[in-house]
């Protein structure tokens, strides 16, 4: 089993999003949650909104894509989490440096940036869209989409290569 968690400030807009994409992603290719496949997760670097749902404009749009992220609810990132998971997503660097901070020195490596694997974007962060519309959690969907599916090829080529041609 692989094990993937994303991070944001919040759990309640972008890893929220994330976790639905990668999700979404992972199914398709017949990897989600099995026992030799990818467990997916997201918290947040906060409590603010622990136990919340998503934000509802998240909610709508992953719905509108066709899948549902409705049932998530918000959690904070525990340095626990890098004995769990194989994968460390964070959104943004202050995303990034909280999760370093917290982060057990023989785990470091399992923490990278969502676009570090979405190069083709030539972003480092996915903005929050909390403080604006429907629009900015549009192109932060589409940022975050990309870099599911740059993160699951890599995923695939490391651990499931026999899987690798089923997700293009």
């Amino acid at each position: 089993m692989v094990s993937v968690l994303f991070v944001c400030m919040g759990n309640i807009c972008r890893s929220p999003m994330a976790e639905g994409a990668f999700r979404a992603r992972a199914k398709a290719v017949g990897l989600l949650e099995k026992s030799h496949g990818i467990f997916v997760d997201s918290a947040g670097t906060t409590h603010y909104h622990a136990g919340q749902s998503p934000d509802p404009r998240a909610i709508a749009l992953t719905s509108r894509l066709g899948f549902s992220i409705e049932n998530q609810r918000a959690r904070q990132a525990l340095a626990s989490d890098f004995e769990t998971f194989d994968y460390i997503l964070a959104m943004d660097r202050d995303n990034f440096h909280y999760l370093e901070r917290i982060a057990p020195e023989q785990h470091q490596h399992k923490l990278s940036l969502m676009l570090s694997h979405a190069p083709q974007v030539r972003l480092d962060e996915v903005p929050d869209p909390y403080y604006g519309g429907e629009d900015g959690f549009e192109r932060c969907f589409h940022l975050i989409d990309k870099a599911a599916e740059g993160l699951l090829d890599k995923i695939l080529a490391k651990h499931f290569p026999d899987h690798r041609q089923d997700a293009s």
